[in-house]
């Protein structure tokens, strides 16, 4: 288990942003379901401070907020741990290999004899024909695309609701191999650039340790415009688009070495190799900002879910969780308990 500093060298600005985001963490409220008193402990230090638990620091860097309990999740083993819950559940079944190709609100005749719900058709690799499935409840956290099925359904209301834009900026890892980290025992984010022309894109390139103890640096924000169109060539321009953006490449790292010397100084160019890449889904254009998005809709607000008599907020639910970037892994299981008791029992779940 790693813990984790945010160090700065630093601007007002950027120290009253570790302030404010100290002051935040004292704020937040334990998990239901912990023993915890604080949800997340977090300790303001001085630059000096700093230095002593990672001697390879700035000697620049004159404030930190040190994070003990922050740590790095094995995702390979979070999503076989997950597997083996969802198998071992009762009516609980993975489907691989199969897309959802389409979303509607169940007809009048569907809910008269099954009542409400979703009807989903999917495609399984090696088939022609769609299936379908009745879902009483349905849960979009399809990723990138998690916009795309809420837009399909948008041109169904009247008037027709405007489409969600999403923007995709990818975020590209380098491993390290050289000087300069030798001390390193925990994970170590630099404070973002603050001010008027800044916003959060991410989290900066920070330091990373991977379950054997490699440093890893990432990631950086490249935005993307990804062709449009519809049709079998567009989506072959898109797949080609995509596969090509998803090959590491090293034509950043000497701005990636530039970032990493203001807080590690001893990293050398050398040292550097491309590692892998990842695209994240952004809710805002370069400039701005947006955070987790999760959403309620129910079959009511499109085509009174086919009965034509429910208001717009009743009817069977779809909760879809947008822009889940960074730290959408760590923080999955959170985010799980979240829809579950706050969204789908609105807090009354026993």
């Amino acid at each position: 288990m790693a813990d984790a500093s945010s160090s700065t060298s630093c601007n007002p600005a950027q120290r009253a942003y570790l302030e404010k985001l100290h002051t935040h963490c004292t704020e937040l409220k334990p998990p239901r379901y912990s023993s915890l008193s604080i949800a997340v402990p977090t300790n303001l230090i001085s630059g000096d401070e700093a230095r002593e638990l990672e001697p390879d620091l700035s000697k620049d860097i004159i404030i930190a907020l040190h994070s003990p309990e922050t740590g790095v999740v094995d995702s390979h083993a979070l999503m076989a741990s997950l597997e083996v819950d969802v198998e071992g559940s009762e009516g609980g079944q993975l489907v691989y290999g199969t897309e959802v190709v389409r979303v509607d609100p169940a007809s009048e005749e569907d809910v008269k004899s099954e009542g409400d719900g979703w009807v989903v058709q999917t495609v399984t690799s090696g088939s022609v024909d769609p299936d379908s499935i009745l879902a009483k409840t349905l849960i979009n956290a399809s990723g990138l695309a998690s916009h795309q099925i809420l837009n399909g359904l948008f041109q169904r209301t009247n008037p027709p609701t405007p489409p969600i834009p999403i923007y995709y900026a990818r975020g590209s890892y380098a491993k390290y191999t050289g000087p300069g980290v030798r001390n390193v025992q925990r994970l170590i984010y630099p404070v973002p650039e603050v001010g008027r022309k800044h916003s959060f894109h991410g989290l900066g390139t920070h330091l990373t340790l991977d379950m054997d103890g490699n440093v890893r640096f990432g990631p950086d924000v490249e935005w993307l415009e990804p062709p449009s169109g519809d049709g079998d060539s567009a989506e072959t321009s898109h797949r080609d688009y995509w596969a090509k953006h998803l090959i590491p490449a090293s034509e950043h790292l000497e701005q990636m070495h530039q970032t990493i010397t203001s807080y590690l100084p001893n990293i050398t160019l050398s040292g550097l190799s491309p590692d892998y890449v990842g695209i994240r889904p952004k809710l805002s254009p370069p400039g701005g900002f947006n955070d987790f998005i999760v959403r309620v809709d129910h079959t009511g607000k499109f085509n009174g879910g086919g009965a034509g008599k429910m208001r717009r907020d009743e009817g069977a639910k779809m909760v879809t969780l947008m822009g889940i970037e960074s730290p959408g892994l760590t923080s999955s299981l959170a985010l799980g308990e979240m829809v579950v008791d706050e969204v789908l029992y609105d807090g009354h779940r026993i």
